[in-house]
């Protein structure tokens, strides 16, 4: 099937678009340090039935040890590392700056895949991650405009840690294909997911934070949340990114999934009454634009 990879972004796109609005409003309830990691372990059971109907086996027993390296690597940079810099990061420099910053992990991936696996571009391949990224750069600048901060105000370190968010999402995609190859992708995705469930209970543990863990399973419209989040996150949503960067160049699927803030204004405008303005339906079609161009 011509364009699997392009249409599994796609899909990511999607499938994140959920889990954004999902995870916000749990994390509203609960907090993101008790959504991260009860996201993970609902992810692991759900990867584990999945994997057990489909291939007889709960978890990626066959895996080789290479897979289970790199794989495990890439969910330590990419779940852990990465979500606890682009966390810090909206604290620090709110969530417009961090999610500009965002921006620059489709160059960073395809960079990445450059100097990991000789991954190459076409110019019209760099066309359309450009203008990509300028409608999404568009969309957020416009978004949140209200809170903008001066440029002379802006904290180095907070730009730091939105990089760091942006490194590592970027760089564990790209080992996620290093090390998946040929590998089933929802078992890669569960190789992932364990390692960020150690990750984050080292880090619970470090800060004491249990307790909290504990009380938010007690609340049931969050739980019913983060279980939509888990489906559409860390299950579908991580596991068609993974089969994206199987079947295209890391770049290009890092482009196409980082239309989320695109796709995710027709749900604001119907479930939270948000107008939106032409800047961003412009934003929003020369984003669209610029992911038709990978199915030229």
């Amino acid at each position: 099937m011509a364009y699997v990879g392009e249409l599994a972004a796609l899909f990511t796109a999607m499938c994140w678009t959920i889990t954004a609005l999902s995870f916000e409003t749990a994390s509203r309830k609960v907090g993101s340090v008790s959504v991260n990691f009860i996201r993970l372990v609902m992810a692991l059971l759900l990867l584990g039935i999945f994997s057990w109907v489909r291939r007889g086996m709960f978890l990626p027993f066959d895996a080789t040890a290479y897979n289970w390296f790199w794989l495990a690597l890439s969910g330590l940079v990419g779940f852990v590392i990465g979500d606890l810099f682009l966390f810090k990061a909206f604290t620090v420099i709110g969530s417009r700056l961090s999610m500009l910053v965002m921006t620059l992990v489709p160059p960073i991936a395809a960079f990445t895949g450059w100097l990991l696996m000789g991954e190459v571009l076409t110019w019209l391949n760099i066309a359309g991650m450009t203008l990509t990224i300028s409608g999404i750069a568009l969309v957020i600048f416009h978004k949140h405009s209200g809170k903008a901060l001066p440029a002379d105000r802006i904290p180095l370190k907070g730009l730091l840690f939105a990089l760091g968010g942006a490194a590592g999402q970027a760089v564990g995609l790209v080992l996620s294909k290093f090390g998946m190859q040929d590998y089933d992708p929802f078992s890669a995705t569960q190789i992932r997911v364990m390692a960020g469930i150690i990750g984050f209970a080292i880090l619970i543990s470090f800060f004491r934070r249990w307790l909290a863990v504990g009380k938010a399973t007690g609340n049931r419209p969050a739980m019913a949340l983060m279980l939509l989040g888990a489906t559409f996150g860390p299950f579908l949503g991580v596991s068609s990114s993974l089969i994206a960067v199987q079947n295209t160049a890391t770049g290009i699927a890092s482009t196409i999934m980082a239309i989320t803030p695109i796709l995710i204004i027709p749900p604001t405008m119907i479930f939270f009454k948000q107008s939106v303005s032409w800047k961003e339906v412009f934003g929003a079609v020369i984003s669209v634009c610029g992911v038709a161009l990978f199915f030229i």
